[in-house]
């Protein structure tokens, strides 16, 4: 068997922002609008080169931080998707036990196997031709050119176990296939971890990253939003729905409406033909936007008229 090597990898470095406002203007120019906190957090965690962990509800766009990053540095997007039971084999590596069965099965048919001693064969059979890397061995392992933006994703969904683990690979980026060696990149990749606090994260990943916590965006940041992202939308329409999603957001609903939801709705009023909201409408699309029964309930016995009203209000 191979002695364990170190394998330094990568060599450019990291995107150096000047300031705050060049993190705005890049993001922004990559179809994310930031609010200044985020623009700040970002901008610390790449000069730094620290994780940036993102806390917030689900949909207030902390995944989509990472995909803007992504467009504007020119790096690969790599996301891990944590779930209950994830395991090394399904975030760091695994080997390809199919192949290396098929390699062996081959090597004996043709003679080879009883050439090579058990050591030779073993070389081959844990060669990096059966390696197969999942999200932070290709992070880690990313070769030249722009770093790229690791999304750690919904990492409270995972166990406290992996969260150990994690918090080892992300103290120096660097992982070790005991078969092959370290693997070690001279440039850490960008990296994003969200969170949506359905459970505290450990205060040993918290202390190893920098810290944002995301909000909803206020009225006028979301209006900018949904006329970036549906420009289709009526410059009317497009306010009211802001307004009224925000006012459903103070309601103390089980499941508060994200941003996707709010362009969700805005975009279904308008293949309606909608051009403002009334409260006939917002009941029969009420499902774009609220997706548990319970919520829905809780806005319609507050009244459709006077949410509509208030919209109209804010909008005015």
């Amino acid at each position: 068997m191979q002695e364990p090597t170190s394998q330094v990898l990568g060599s450019q470095p990291a995107v150096q922002p000047a300031g705050v406002e060049d993190v705005r203007a890049g993001l922004e120019a990559n179809g994310y609008l930031p609010d200044e906190g985020l623009c700040t957090a970002v901008f610390l965690a790449l000069r730094l080169q620290r994780p940036l962990l993102l806390e917030g509800e689900a949909g207030v766009g902390k995944t989509e931080v990472a995909k803007a990053l992504a467009r504007w540095t020119g790096g690969r997007l790599i996301r891990l998707q944590c779930y209950e039971g994830i395991d090394v084999a399904q975030a760091v590596y695994e080997w390809d036990y199919s192949r290396q069965l098929l390699h062996l099965r081959t090597a004996e048919a043709v003679g080879r196997a009883g050439a090579l001693d058990a050591d030779q064969l073993e070389d081959e059979l844990y060669s990096e031709k059966f390696l197969v890397r999942r999200p932070l061995l290709q992070a880690v392992d990313h070769g030249d050119g722009p770093p790229p933006i690791l999304l750690i994703d919904e990492v409270d969904r995972a166990d406290d176990e992996f969260e150990a683990f994690l918090l080892e690979i992300l103290s120096d980026y660097s992982v070790t296939v005991p078969e092959l060696g370290t693997f070690r990149s001279t440039v850490p990749p960008i990296c994003l971890v969200t969170s949506n606090r359905t459970r505290d994260v450990h205060d040993a990943l918290k202390r190893r990253c920098l810290y944002h916590w995301v909000e909803h965006p206020d009225y006028e940041r979301e209006v900018a939003i949904v006329t970036l992202k549906a420009p289709g939308v009526p410059p009317k329409l497009a306010r009211e729905v802001a307004a009224a999603t925000e006012a459903m957001r103070a309601m103390g609903l089980y499941k508060p409406p994200g941003i996707a939801e709010t362009l969700d709705w805005a975009q279904a009023l308008t293949l309606m033909g909608a051009t403002g909201i009334d409260a006939a409408t917002v009941d029969v699309t009420l499902g774009t936007v609220l997706k548990y029964r319970e919520d829905q309930d809780r806005v319609r016995a507050n009244g459709l008229e006077a949410l509509v009203e208030q919209a109209t209000r804010r909008e005015g």
